[in-house]
């Protein structure tokens, strides 16, 4: 064991070896220190590129014998039904039906590169459309443009009311797509825990009623006011019960003809669904015979049958939003980008798990906030994902985002040159969800029945 010496006996030389200080110098450690920082920097940004981009990560290695012919089938069959629904959505969504069209082209484009499910087709959806109908309504109603400046005479200059609607209508598409991107980049995916089978079934439901009351008076020939809000759906068939003496038979004829036609067409693809290669297209069908027919025999002048109208060929000039409209418009903006992204994110996770891949929830708000917000500035309405697309689209054989691209490009091939050709065209959770959305409108029936879905989570967990 070592003796140290008292301290008053240590010499100034010891002292001076005491304080010493050593200094190592490896160049070697260094260096691998510096790599592993860029590596690790680098594979990080490659990570947020590719999480961003997802289409860089299965792009490159794309099977082309595989998956290309499923592919394209699939963007056909979706694209043709992407026509009529944009078109009819559209009228919905209370503008001309050429932006329906322009919905159904721009946004569908942009989701093949940011979107992460393989099977789910974007675009025009009725449910939203709706949503946006009564807000374009309620912000420019016909009242704002009556051309003696009463009501009266209801004598509307119907192409400056269209105008401001659009204005309106594309001002709050680029809202809700700010609202979904900021969303997805805080990481808000987790809402769809709350958006339960039941209260989604109960929503689109009651959507349903909403779309079928809307299109009643289009079934009759009626001229009847647009309702939004609580009990819209019992004023508009009251609406519609006042001016039923006013009904225009063909128009009804034409309507019943073509629905019982179309429920035809379904019951077929659904028992030869195994032996059909592809769905029969009964909508586009139904535009085709019914866009002929009105043609040749002027329905429109002769019979009085309303048409879709003029629909301008090519694609508008990019225009810069009204931001001045953002503050009235913000609740409902909101409500429009929650739904949104809930039927896009159920129908995405059902197809994720059928087909054994995985969806991300904040990654598809950030994909939807991109294709509503940039596709804003080129005239379109909300979008998101349609149901019976999507079931077009994957079981038609479609593989990847690939098929929503062919579709895309179905659509531009009309908007720019053949659009002109269908101007002639005539136009418990459950429960709680269920009764809210009919009665008091989409936007709070949605805010009701989360509300209730919240509460019997909260209730169930303490108990």
């Amino acid at each position: 064991m070592p003796v140290f010496p008292p301290l008053e006996h240590v010499t100034a030389s010891e002292e001076l070896s005491a304080t010493l200080m050593y200094h190592v110098e490896r160049p070697v450690l260094n260096e691998v220190i510096s790599l592993l920082f860029f590596r690790c920097s680098s594979e990080k940004a490659k990570s947020v590129v590719f999480g961003f981009l997802p289409i860089l990560t299965w792009l490159p290695s794309y099977p082309l014998k595989q998956y290309l012919f499923g592919d394209i089938v699939s963007g056909i069959s979706a694209g043709v039904m992407q026509l009529p629904q944009g078109l009819a959505y559209a009228m919905l969504a209370a503008v001309p039906p050429v932006f329906g069209l322009y919905s159904s082209f721009y946004p569908v484009l942009l989701y093949t590169f940011f979107g992460t499910s393989k099977h789910i087709s974007i675009g025009t959806f009725a449910v939203i459309s709706l949503m946006i109908g009564g807000v374009a309504v309620r912000e420019a109603p016909d009242s704002m443009f009556a051309v003696n400046g009463t009501n009266a005479s209801q004598i509307v200059d119907f192409e400056a009311r269209d105008a401001r609607r659009v204005e309106v209508v594309v001002a709050m598409t680029t809202l809700v797509g700010i609202i979904q991107f900021v969303l997805g980049l805080l990481r808000f995916g987790f809402l769809a825990i709350y958006l339960t089978e039941p209260l989604v079934r109960g929503f689109t439901t009651a959507a349903a009623v909403h779309v079928s009351v809307s299109q009643i008076k289009y079934l009759l020939g009626v001229h009847t006011a647009r309702f939004n809000g609580p009990l819209s759906v019992v004023y508009s068939l009251d609406a519609v019960f006042r001016n039923i003496a006013s009904t225009n038979v063909v128009t009804l004829i034409i309507g019943l003809v073509c629905t019982v036609f179309l429920y035809f067409i379904k019951d077929l693809n659904e028992r030869f669904k195994k032996k059909l290669p592809i769905p029969i297209p009964g909508e586009i069908i139904v535009v085709i015979v019914s866009t002929g027919i009105s043609y040749g025999m002027v329905m429109s002048e002769n019979y009085g049958v309303e048409v879709v109208g003029k629909i301008p060929t090519g694609l508008l000039p990019p225009k810069i939003p009204d931001f001045s409209v953002f503050p009235s418009l913000f609740p409902d903006a909101f409500a429009i980008a929650v739904v949104g992204f809930s039927i896009a994110i159920s129908l995405a996770k059902i197809f994720a798990l059928k087909h054994g891949y995985s969806v991300d929830g904040n990654q598809e708000l950030i994909a939807l906030g991109l294709c509503n917000f940039m596709s804003s500035f080129f005239h379109t309405f909300a979008v998101t994902a349609s149901m019976s697309r999507s079931l077009v689209q994957e079981s038609t054989g479609g593989h990847t985002e690939i098929a929503g691209l062919l579709a895309s490009l179905l659509v531009l091939l009309v908007v720019v040159a053949i659009g002109f050709v269908f101007q002639p065209l005539p136009t418990a959770i459950w429960l709680v969800s269920f009764f809210a959305s009919v009665l008091l409108g989409l936007d709070y029936g949605l805010v009701v029945a989360m509300g209730f879905a919240i509460l019997t989570v909260i209730y169930r967990t303490q108990w």
